[in-house]
């Protein structure tokens, strides 16, 4: 076990760590949330809710859930899954190698846990894209077991107790943080103590505009008691992600269906559909007109090129798209074209599609983005 007075944090007594223990859950017992998540022991469904809890807004994730547990009830469901099924139920979301991940192992329950969800936090972390803190949550809600679930918001809360120098952010320092819930997670309501840390650190002890004198257990915050709150948690600043320019193309043909490509490559938004995308030189902004700077209209010949299409460009203006990826941040440029002849390109996958049948395909955020733009730009031009 990590000895903590290697790394500065002298912990609490036993008696004292009981009565924090009893300081949160009274406060969760009477403020917790009703979420639909809440309200099941079953570990499929908590699996689910925590995956799409990574990253994303509590409302954002409820229709999800719901949705996703509606179109996929069990694991065999799931393991049984086509690319676009799985797709369709987390278009939106991002982060799409979670739920290809999920999809894996739900596979490898049918296959090594004769479909059955594993009770041992061991067999929990065996499956794919199952890491400590998914595997704590899942054992300590789903079987009671005294597993701690360390998320930022716990980090959060226990450095602001303990004031910990050390980076939150920093993957090797989660160890610290692990080894400090070992120590302080309740053994009888592990599940519950797991939730009401996060609980508490997503709201009255949030990154931004926190309420610590609003906290249950400001008592035993040495932070609120030495009036350092505002030093901790550390953590580093991101790196700003990287800029990446695109042009997409908005082509329609005669019978009014848009051209639609899927992604093909491997990694970001592999497997979805879009409008046909070429990207731009980083030097491209938001003020290039297209029709007026004789370089960037090589952009259109290149789409001419690339798909062998004859296309009748449109003049009207849309408002670029912004999207911001964990690392990337794209920025999208539209233009509209027209076709006389629907043919599409046999090394690409390419389809005519209607606006009746978009629901069909799944589209990611920078796709419902500019379908947006599109239909904002030509109300506007009406």
């Amino acid at each position: 076990m990590l000895d903590l007075n290697e790394y500065g944090i002298e912990m609490w007594p036993n008696e004292k760590i009981r009565a924090f223990r009893k300081a949160l859950l009274d406060w969760y017992d009477a403020n917790k949330r009703d979420l639909p998540w809440r309200r099941t022991s079953d570990p499929y469904a908590i699996w689910v809710s925590e995956i799409m809890l990574q990253q994303t807004r509590v409302d954002t994730v409820i229709p999800y859930y719901e949705s996703f547990l509606y179109r996929l009830p069990t694991i065999s469901d799931l393991a049984a899954a086509d690319e676009e099924t799985l797709l369709k139920v987390w278009e939106g979301l991002g982060y799409y190698s979670r739920v290809r991940n999920m999809r894996t192992a739900a596979q490898q329950m049918m296959e090594h846990f004769d479909g059955q969800f594993p009770t041992t936090y061991q067999e929990i972390t065996s499956l794919k894209g199952i890491g400590p803190y998914t595997a704590g949550a899942i054992s300590s809600i789903a079987f009671n077991l005294p597993e701690p679930a360390v998320d930022g918001n716990v980090m959060r809360v226990l450095s602001r107790l303990f004031e910990v120098n050390y980076d939150i952010g920093v993957p090797s320092n989660r160890k610290i943080f692990q080894a400090m819930m070992e120590i302080l997670i309740d053994p009888e309501r592990p599940g519950d103590f797991n939730q009401a840390l996060m609980d508490l650190g997503s709201d009255i002890e949030s990154p931004v505009n926190p309420r610590p004198e609003d906290s249950p257990v400001k008592e035993f915050s040495a932070a609120y008691l030495h009036g350092t709150m505002d030093k901790y948690p550390i953590k580093a600043p991101k790196k700003k992600p990287t800029p990446v320019y695109y042009q997409a193309y908005i082509i329609r043909n005669q019978a009014n269906q848009f051209l639609l490509e899927k992604n093909t490559d491997a990694g970001l938004l592999s497997g979805f559909w879009s409008f046909p995308l070429i990207e731009k030189s980083s030097s491209s902004t938001k003020e290039i007109n297209l029709f007026e700077v004789v370089e960037v209209v090589d952009i259109l010949g290149l789409f001419e090129k690339n798909y062998g299409q004859k296309v009748q460009w449109l003049e009207q203006e849309f408002q670029p798209v912004q999207h911001i990826f964990s690392h990337r941040k794209w920025q999208v440029d539209l233009v509209e074209g027209i076709v006389e002849e629907d043919k599409v390109d046999k090394d690409r996958e390419l389809r005519w599609v209607s606006v009746e049948d978009f629901h069909a395909y799944p589209f990611a955020k920078p796709q419902q983005k500019m379908w947006d733009s599109y239909l904002k730009g030509k109300a506007k031009h009406k």
